[in-house]
C-alpha cells in the first residue's frame, strides 16, 4: 500500500502532515521559525481511509477494516479519502535506517535549535522548526484493504509538485557515531531526474501486490536529491475483482512531502553526552 508537499520557504516542514504526535521525547527549546507551522498534535489513532484524495470508482464499498498504524515506530500520518476508496493507508514521513541517517535543514542558528529527535519524535521536531529533510527521505506506507475481498495494488507513481533551488539553510544530523546503513528493501526515487519514476532496490519486488482487510502490506519509499528543493507526492493505482478501479493520492496529510539537497550547507552534529550543536568538520 502506499501513501505519500510547499512554498519554497520554511513555512511548512515535512513533519506538518502528522496526524498525531503523542510520542514522548525532547521538546524543542526554541520557538518554531516564522511562517505557517503545523497544528498541534492530536491523540494517536489508526487511519480511517486512504491518505489524500482518490479517483471515484464505480460501485460502492461496504465498510470494513482500515489500515493499522505503521509497524516500526514513529507516528503515522493519515488523511481523508473518498468514501468509495477501498484502501486504508497510514504514512510515516520519516523512517531512520539508523540513528544517523536522518538529516534536516533548518533556517535557524544552532543556538535556536533544540537537541536532535529520534524517529518517534521526528514529526514533532520537524514541525516545530519548519525542518525539511536534507538530501534523502525515507517514508513508510502501510496499505490495507477495507473489505474482505482482495484489492490489487497495480502501480506506484511519483509526482513532482514543485522544484527549485536547494534551501540555503543549516544541516542538522539526528545522530552521530553510527555504523553503516542496513540495506532495507525499498522503492527508490531520484528527484533530480527530469521525469522521476519509482524503481526498486535491494531486492524489493515490483508491483502488483494484493491486500485485504486481513492482509496488509508495508512499503518503504526512499527519495533523494543532490541539486534541488522538491515538493512531491505519490499516487497508488488499484483495482478490484468486480471491475472497480481507482487511484489514491498519497501525501503528508494534505500537503506534499518536501526534500531538499543539503550539499555544501553548514552542518551541525550533537555529540552523545553533549549539550550543544557542534559544527561538522570536513
Amino acid at each position: 500500500m502506499l501513501v505519500v508537499a510547499y512554498p519554497l520557504s520554511g513555512d511548512d516542514g515535512d513533519g506538518s502532515g502528522a496526524r498525531t504526535a503523542a510520542d514522548s521525547g525532547p521538546v524543542p527549546t526554541a520557538p518554531p521559525a516564522a511562517g505557517d507551522r503545523p497544528a498541534g498534535p492530536a491523540p494517536a489513532s489508526p487511519p480511517t481511509a486512504g491518505t489524500g484524495s482518490a479517483s471515484t470508482p464505480t460501485g460502492t464499498t461496504p465498510p470494513g477494516k482500515v489500515a493499522p498504524g505503521a509497524s516500526k515506530g514513529g507516528t503515522p500520518s493519515t488523511g481523508a479519502a473518498s468514501g468509495d476508496d477501498p484502501l486504508g493507508i497510514a504514512v510515516r514521513p520519516y523512517v531512520y535506517s539508523n540513528p544517523c541517517s536522518q538529516h534536516f535543514l533548518v533556517d535557524s542558528a544552532p543556538e535556536q535549535v533544540g537537541p536532535p529527535a529520534g524517529e518517534a519524535d521526528a514529526v514533532r521536531w520537524s514541525g516545530a522548526y519548519g525542518a525539511v529533510s536534507s538530501d534523502e527521505q525515507q517514508i513508510a506506507l502501510t496499505v490495507q484493504g477495507r473489505e474482505r475481498e482482495t484489492i490489487v495494488l497495480e502501480a506506484l507513481h511519483v509526482r513532482v509538485v514543485a522544484k527549485g533551488a536547494p534551501l540555503a539553510w543549516n544541516d542538522y544530523s539526528m545522530g552521530v557515531g553510527c555504523g553503516g546503513d542496513v540495506d532495507t528493501k525499498s522503492f527508490d526515487v531520484d528527484l533530480d531526474r527530469g521525469s522521476p519514476t519509482v524503481t526498486t532496490k535491494n531486492g524489493q519486488r515490483d508491483f502488483p501486490y494484493k491486500v485485504s482487510a486481513t492482509d496488509p502490506e508495508v512499503f518503504y519509499v526512499t527519495v533523494h536529491t543532490k541539486a534541488h528543493d522538491v515538493r512531491w507526492d505519490l499516487t497508488l493505482d488499484w483495482s478490484a475483482a468486480d471491475g472497480r478501479r481507482g487511484t489514491v493520492k498519497v501525501d503528508n496529510k494534505g500537503k506534499p512531502f518536501r526534500t531538499s539537497a543539503g550539499a555544501a550547507r553548514p552542518g551541525y552534529d550533537y555529540p552523545l553526552g553533549g549539550g550543544e550543536w557542534i559544527k561538522r568538520q570536513g
